[in-house]
């Protein structure tokens, strides 16, 4: 526990003098509990003190300024921006190395950021999906799986266990409340996701939600202009989308030894996020400011990443599996990776109630973008310095579980049977109709003279 303390504190002091707020924060490890106390996963208080070796940004430029300024790489950079459907920012990148002066502090800076405004390379086997996903698997628990049911907002309400209207003394309609069996139920799905990773040799992280801008910037997230998803705060900081950016700030600057890798690491966290959207399959808590997440996260050798890309995948679909969910496997094309991943993986639930496939998690291979930014590397079994590889993926989006769920397990009107691996953290495996919970209007106060 001694050495996870100093590299928490390290981290800290490393923050405090830019973000003095940041200095109190803390990150705890989570013990197993005594059922998971013989499963071996990797001690994180065995990371090695070698670390916080960060680089200035000339020298991370110099070593690789042979590759920018090749005219044919520059080419095939162009190629793949325009094939994710990217910003094309390669004319500006040329035109700046033509003129870079490495002695100048201004030139530099300039061309680190468009260099950061790149998007990974993209794997082969996607280049030619064009703009739609190939499914790869399509999993039904049941010939008997309902095609109609009622929409989860309207199932909610009858029961009394949701609430989203009259909210907007919070954050409008993007507000919303869950009681009773339906707030059991977030719960359970938290705790039997947890076990899960667990189980799976997974090391549990409580994380920060605020975050500085560099951090959120390194995992490949806009925290400026006005179509961030960013929430920024008056000091500068930010509150995190996703604990992803939290998990990866951990690592950051480190020098990881090879034979320690991969390194497995999960965190629940609430998710803030800006972002809007006005389509009516998107409606109720589909898409919601804050909601809760657990988060898987890892760190690889080069040699690694698919494979645990492919492990994570593969982690995801045998537990929804267990949720009695009708669900497909789709794999994402390169117009929707986002600037970080070389590789993704969607999966999408039915949602009978809506009449859609909804997506409720996905997993991405980013190879060294993020460790690039955040300057996550680790020593060969040779003895050669690169960089790690990050691996990520949703392990539970607890709104959207919520959605599928509710109306994939209808029995009737007044009455839905929970999976059992849920029932076994909730009182009952049902959820039938509740007491009223009295209605909140908006009124406008009047003022009076006395």
């Amino acid at each position: 526990m001694e050495v996870l303390r100093k590299i928490g504190n390290s981290y800290a002091a490393r923050r405090q003098q830019d973000h003095p707020v940041l200095c109190n924060w803390s990150i705890a490890l989570v013990i197993p509990t005594p059922r998971c106390a013989k499963i071996q996963r990797f001690n994180l208080m065995k990371i090695p003190l070698r670390s916080f070796c960060a680089k200035p940004v000339c020298a991370i430029i110099s070593e690789d300024l042979h590759h920018y300024g090749s005219t044919s790489n520059l080419d095939k950079m162009e190629q793949n921006v325009l094939l994710r459907k990217g910003s094309n920012n390669i004319p500006v990148i040329r035109e700046l190395i033509k003129k870079l002066d490495m002695k100048n502090d201004s030139d530099v800076a300039k061309l680190k950021g468009e260099l950061s405004k790149l998007p990974n390379l993209t794997h082969p086997r996607i280049v030619n999906y064009g703009d739609e996903p190939k499914e790869l698997e399509q999993f039904s628990p049941s010939d008997s799986f309902p095609t109609h049911a009622t929409e989860f907002s309207e199932v909610a309400k009858y029961m009394n266990i949701f609430r989203m209207d009259h909210l907007g003394n919070y954050t409008g309609h993007k507000s919303y409340y869950l009681f009773g069996k339906l707030a059991e139920l977030e719960q359970a799905i938290k705790e039997y996701t947890v076990q899960q990773l667990l189980q799976n040799n997974f090391s549990l992280i409580s994380v920060p939600d605020i975050l500085p801008k560099e951090v959120i910037e390194g995992c490949g997230m806009n925290t400026d202009g006005e179509r961030t998803q960013v929430y920024k705060l008056d000091s500068g900081l930010c509150l995190s989308g996703t604990s992803e950016m939290a998990l990866a700030g951990f690592f950051e600057n480190q020098v990881l030894e090879e034979k320690q890798l991969p390194i497995k690491v999960a965190a629940v966290s609430r998710c803030y996020r800006a972002e809007t959207s006005g389509l009516n399959e998107e409606k109720g808590i589909y898409r919601v400011h804050q909601f809760t997440k657990v988060e898987m996260f890892a760190i690889c050798a080069e040699s690694q990443s698919e494979d645990v890309l492919e492990l994570f995948k593969d982690l995801q679909l045998e537990n929804f599996k267990k949720l009695n969910l009708k669900i497909r496997l789709l794999d994402m094309p390169p117009s929707e990776l986002g600037a970080p991943a070389y590789q993704k993986y969607d999966i999408e639930a039915w949602m009978p109630g809506r009449k859609v496939w909804g997506e409720i998690s996905s997993s991405s291979n980013c190879t060294d973008y993020q460790a690039k930014r955040l300057n996550i590397r680790y020593k060969t079994n040779k003895g050669e310095t690169k960089f790690a590889h990050t691996v990520n993926g949703t392990a539970a989006a607890i709104p959207r579980l919520l959605i599928a769920i509710l109306e994939s397990n209808q029995v009737d009107k007044n009455s839905i049977e929970i999976p059992k691996v849920l029932g076994e953290y909730m009182k009952n495996c049902s959820i039938t109709k509740d007491k009223l919970i009295p209605e909140i209007k908006l009124l406008k106060h009047l003022k009076h003279d006395i």
